[in-house]
């Protein structure tokens, strides 16, 4: 239990575990990895019967969908890099009664994923509350490893965010504050390593299609936004990969691609269920949005193959 328990507390320390940092620097050739967000279990019987804070006490359906994201990723050849899960593990906020057992059952399905494809976690609302404390993010960081970190895969710096800090951090300003220290200080270690690209993982998207769009429950509010995306430009980041939308949806901001990814578990809009392939070559970042179903049955599409192929 004690190896099984491990998969998921790989992000410790501020970093990734699960790759040698010193191995990772230099540019390897083309690679790829699954983005995946808002498994949520608990939210689609809430939904359904609209009661979102008190619904949610079966998630039998969401298990079937993360047993058959699992499924797909573990076929999939060559093997994914990494399996990112962009916030919203499960539906229950923090201190609700059936929190417990949908963090159990989701680590129950998560554990089966291939051991040579490392789990990468985000924390999102509810994972650690709209307006998250220091208890809630301490909480988090015992079952899922740490809220915010970054890490290094073939010259490619990731950076792991924890955006509800950004949303709302009334409760726990010095967090933000260390947050945000921190991540200058990853945008200078960045800059020192002259790395291929980089690319930003948060639950909360900064915008959702346009940069100046009008604050909602689904993208950050507009002066946040702003200092954000013009640090993130500046840093010469090339793509932040999100969720928490259950829709797919996206932008572009002066060379930043903002990618909203629609939801493992329930969808708000008319995406279906799924994953989004994400392939990193020497030039530039593809991504496309997969159903369970199309990936389960045909794998990744021809011409994202041949990318990978391509310079290997």
């Amino acid at each position: 239990m004690a190896a099984e328990g491990a998969a998921f507390l790989r992000a410790r320390g501020r970093t990734l575990t699960a790759f040698r940092q010193d191995d990772e620097y230099q540019w390897k050739g083309p690679f790829y990895f699954i983005q995946g967000a808002d498994p949520q279990f608990g939210l689609m019987k809430a939904w359904a019967i609209g009661d979102i804070n008190n619904g949610d006490d079966e998630w039998g359906e969401e298990i079937k969908l993360a047993e058959q994201a699992v499924q797909a990723i573990n076929k999939l050849n060559p093997k994914p890099k990494f399996f990112v899960l962009c916030g919203d593990l499960i539906h229950g906020m923090p201190g609700t009664q059936r929190r417990k057992d949908q963090e159990q059952d989701l680590k129950n399905v998560l554990k089966n994923t291939d051991q040579d494809i490392p789990l990468v976690f985000v924390s999102g609302n509810h994972d650690i509350g709209n307006t998250p404390t220091r208890e809630t993010i301490d909480n988090y960081c015992k079952n899922w490893g740490d809220d915010y970190f970054s890490f290094w895969v073939g010259g490619v710096f990731f950076l792991v965010l924890n955006s509800q800090l950004y949303f709302d951090s009334s409760k726990c300003p010095d967090l933000k504050q260390a947050q945000d220290v921190w991540l200058n200080e990853q945008l200078a270690v960045a800059e020192k390593h002259k790395c291929k690209h980089i690319i930003v993982f948060q639950h909360i998207p900064l915008f959702l299609r346009k940069p100046d769009e009008d604050h909602n429950y689904f993208n950050l509010e507009k002066s946040v936004r702003r200092e954000i995306m013009e640090k993130f430009h500046k840093a010469g980041i090339k793509a932040v990969f999100s969720g928490h939308y259950h829709r797919n949806a996206g932008g572009s901001y002066r060379g930043l691609e903002m990618v909203v990814s629609s939801a493992i578990g329930c969808q708000l809009g008319e995406d279906t269920h799924g994953l989004r392939v994400v392939v990193v070559t020497d030039e530039k970042i593809v991504h496309r949005y997969y159903s369970l179903n199309e990936l389960s049955s045909q794998g990744i599409e021809k011409e994202l193959l041949d990318m990978l192929a391509k310079q290997n």
